[in-house]
């Protein structure tokens, strides 16, 4: 079995400004395992423990979804916390997709579907996770955060291996927009 999802990879000036955030962050909210900036994306449907038989029965229709997505951009702002009341476990950036990339996600969903996956239950809510509590505190003050625009794309889909250290995403396929 391969844990896997489907997620948008970042522009490398998005990169750079996410890696300076995250020094920034570090400073003003403690107790947090950050992510490194390598490993940011926005996850467009998370597919859990699969088989590669499952994964290749969703690659045509991700694939024919991203070269109908024309490449865009994205605005990377705002700080939020998950769950959204009492102790966060998860601290992320927000943010603001054009309507192709929301069409993008909801196919993406519908391949996964008609792939066999379960469907979706919670609403999509784009936002880059940047690190995880590592004991379940008070709730900080959200800090600002505008990181202006990123070029989405491709569409990758990804391996998620968990370790100690944190997950280790490995790219088995990309999907070039447009």
């Amino acid at each position: 079995m391969i844990r896997a999802f489907l997620a948008l990879a970042f522009d490398e000036p998005m990169r750079a400004r996410l890696a300076d955030a995250l020094e920034r962050l570090k400073r003003e909210v403690g107790g947090v395992r950050w992510l490194s900036p390598d490993t940011i994306h926005l996850t467009l449907r998370f597919l859990g423990p699969t088989s590669p038989a499952a994964l290749e029965s969703l690659a045509g229709d991700v694939e024919r979804a991203a070269r109908a997505c024309p490449p865009c951009e994205a605005r990377v702002e705002g700080v939020g916390f998950f769950p959204p009341h009492g102790p966060p476990h998860v601290i992320w950036a927000g943010l603001v997709l054009p309507p192709p990339v929301q069409e993008l996600q909801a196919a993406c969903e519908r391949a996964a579907v008609a792939a066999g996956f379960r469907r979706e239950d919670r609403p999509f809510r784009p936002h880059v996770t940047l690190g995880r509590w590592r004991d379940r505190g008070r709730r900080p003050a959200a800090p600002a955060l505008d990181l202006g625009t990123t070029r989405l794309g491709p569409v990758i889909l990804y391996q998620s291996e968990l370790r100690p250290q944190g997950a280790v995403h490995t790219a088995l396929r990309e999907f070039p927009l447009g």
